[in-house]
């Protein structure tokens, strides 16, 4: 997720990050599945995107506590 991007996401409604999250989950289920058959090629993937699902997940937890950066 590039800082533009990430820029994006802090704008969001809480709804619109939570609909990222579960189709970034539905992702890594998807790549999860390709790795157990052997279809899947790079695995870096995987890791950016659960880093990706970490970040919108503090982005929502910053607001539940009001931290403004």
């Amino acid at each position: 997720m590039k800082k533009e991007e990430l820029k994006k996401w802090k704008e969001a409604t809480e709804e619109e990050i939570n609909n990222k999250i579960f189709e970034l989950k539905k992702q890594i289920y998807e790549l999860r599945k390709q790795l157990i058959l052997g279809q899947l090629k790079n695995y870096s993937q995987i890791r950016e995107i659960k880093k990706d699902i970490a970040r919108l997940k503090t982005i929502l937890s910053e607001r539940k506590l009001g931290v403004k950066k």
